[in-house]
């Protein structure tokens, strides 16, 4: 049987391989279901959903009322019965139908084990009631219900191992390809110019010379005036 933890850390590698491989050319489309696959789980389903709607029929029958015992057991049987018709109309088909659509997926499958594994317990609480104060007729008749619970129950905890070996080849086959691609794709060629360019001549500045004065503009300029004799 699959633990829990395989089965979160399988999902999680298929997540990451999945992701991997969309960024590269690898084509990662999803490989199709087989027919057999499908038709077991088709089996599957039909055999849970004849099981279960027989077992909603014999619990809403039960007469829990009338049972010779205290109000607290009566009470707590009465409780389970409620969840467990209220599980049998909503929860199960809900889950059967995802799962109808997605028919290898673990998580869905993990779930739909799941909620069998809560349904058989509750469940057989309700029938071993049932054989200390109801009915032998009854206890029989949820007893048989009681055991294709069960054997649903085992046929999805094996499907659940097949689709986690599947998983893992699945998984090694994108390891694979994703190494080949990479080893594909050629290195990226990096040029590094190491020559440094020349520094620019910066163009000498020419000093201003002053211009010479002519003669002409010597007279021009006034000659101090001399004093005056007294």
């Amino acid at each position: 049987m699959t633990s829990p933890m395989k089965t979160a850390i399988l999902c999680c590698w298929v997540m990451i391989a999945g992701i991997s491989l969309a960024q590269t050319p690898v084509n990662n489309a999803p490989s199709p279901v087989s027919y057999s696959s499908i038709s077991e789980l088709n089996q599957m389903v039909a055999n849970l959903q004849q099981t279960s709607q027989a077992l909603g029929e014999k619990l809403s029958h039960l007469r829990i009322d009338k049972w010779k015992t205290d109000s607290a057991t009566k009470r707590q049987t009465q409780n389970d019965t409620e969840s467990i018709l209220r599980n049998l109309k909503t929860a199960l088909p809900s889950i059967l139908a995802d799962l109808k659509g997605s028919p290898e997926s673990l998580p869905l499958t993990f779930k739909l084990y799941r909620n069998l594994d809560a349904l058989y317990d509750v469940a057989k609480s309700v029938a071993e009631s049932t054989g200390a104060f109801g009915s032998k007729e009854e206890f029989q008749s949820l007893s048989r219900d009681l055991s294709s619970i069960e054997d649903s129950r085992r046929a999805f905890a094996e499907r659940i191992d097949k689709l986690a070996a599947a998983k893992e080849t699945e998984i090694g086959q994108l390891r694979t390809e994703l190494q080949s691609a990479r080893a594909a794709i050629p290195p990226k060629k990096v040029v590094v110019d190491d020559t440094e360019p020349a520094p620019k001549k910066t163009p000498a500045r020419k000093k201003s010379t002053p211009k010479p004065q002519t003669a002409s503009q010597g007279s021009n300029q006034p000659t101090p005036s001399q004093p005056q004799s007294r």
